[in-house]
């Protein structure tokens, strides 16, 4: 009769666990590209826009200007980085934002607060300072104060890959046909997958 024996081991396996990429996770370096919607109470409904001579305004629509990188610094404490113009986005002791080209840890760092309903808060972490988009037009008159802007992180979506030159879209399958995908003969470089 075979007898069966068990496999030696030596010692114990260690795992490797496999680093969490969750959005709800805000460390390890995690970089988001998210454009950052916002409808909130101050009768906006525009997209955070660093423009390239550094001003941030908000955009009725998304744009180049508008897609960011949102790069985790540690636990709940992130970076915003302009896609397009190389700019980080950063805030000023009055409340203003601006656009720079160097990274300063106590202007450029921001508490990200996530809300229950899918929007985000934003806070300068070393001012407490709510991030909002600046007034669209202005007042002669102090505005009341309000509570921090909501923002919606959006996804960014990568651009659509153009055509290939030269290459027809594929024709619909013949279904009358004993070979309605063209796979018995000469495919001539189409794809049988008509959904992609």
């Amino acid at each position: 009769s075979a007898s069966f024996r068990k496999p030696r081991t030596s010692g114990t396996c260690r795992a490797h666990p496999i680093p969490d990429s969750s959005p709800l996770l805000q460390f390890g370096g995690q970089v988001r590209q998210r454009y950052l919607y916002t409808d909130d109470a101050q009768e906006t409904e525009a997209h955070l826009e660093i423009r390239a001579d550094g001003t941030v305004v908000g955009a009725a629509r998304q744009s180049p200007e508008s897609l960011l990188e949102l790069k985790a610094l540690k636990p709940g404490v992130i970076q915003i980085f302009g896609v397009k113009t190389s700019r980080f986005l950063c805030q000023g002791p009055d409340g203003k934002l601006y656009g720079s080209l160097h990274f300063d840890p106590k202007a450029c760092s921001f508490r990200e607060l996530l809300l229950e309903d899918g929007y985000n808060v934003y806070q300068s972490e070393t001012l407490g300072l709510p991030l909002r988009l600046p007034p669209q037009r202005s007042s002669n008159r102090d505005p009341a104060p309000r509570g921090p802007a909501r923002f919606l992180p959006l996804p960014g979506l990568p651009p659509a890959p153009p055509d290939p030159p030269g290459i027809l879209a594929p024709e619909p399958p013949d279904v009358g046909s004993s070979d309605p995908l063209s796979m018995v003969g000469p495919s001539y470089g189409r794809s049988p997958s008509y959904t992609s």
